[in-house]
């Protein structure tokens, strides 16, 4: 795949960033607002502002994510008994695959036919989700078959 490519051969290299675009299945599209991420249909002089997933490969199947040009990483953190999505301010070139403390910022990829899913690698069990109404922030669920969680998206090279 492009994302394997990315990556210098012998692993020696940090990979390289590469732009996604992200939409769930429902078409919502992920922007900013008040620092945080959501999902929501953007349309006419809105569509700018639709966030791009900088995305760089750490194993075959697991990635970091990221956005404003990987300055700004997703993250699985779990505070009390809560498990939420965070946007961390830290750069996601930085971020190791051997650092434990950069866990929370890996997601395990799976795809699905056309789709694609993403679980955190931190908290197994925990993917990333949109709710099925618009303009609600994307988090994580644990339980990925709900009905009222999006947890397939499409997710292309942004050309």
């Amino acid at each position: 795949t492009a994302l394997e490519t990315a990556c210098h051969p012998l692993g020696k290299r940090p990979c390289r960033m590469q732009a996604f675009r992200i939409w769930d299945v429902n078409q919502k599209t992920f922007y900013l607002r008040n620092n945080q991420l959501v999902a929501g249909y953007l349309q006419g002089p809105n569509t700018k502002l639709e966030e791009k997933i900088d995305v760089v490969p750490v194993e075959p199947h697991s990635v970091f994510l990221g956005i404003h040009g990987g300055k700004l990483c997703l993250s699985c953190v779990k505070s009390g008994d809560e498990i939420k999505l965070q946007l961390e301010p830290v750069n996601i070139t930085d971020l190791r695959k051997d650092k434990e403390q950069d866990k929370r910022f890996t997601f395990i990829r799976s795809d699905s036919g056309p789709t694609t899913s993403f679980e955190s690698a931190a908290c197994p069990g925990w993917f990333l989700c949109t709710a099925l109404e618009a303009d609600r922030p994307v988090g994580l669920t644990n339980t990925p078959k709900a009905a009222f969680k999006v947890t397939k998206f499409y997710f292309q090279q942004d050309q």
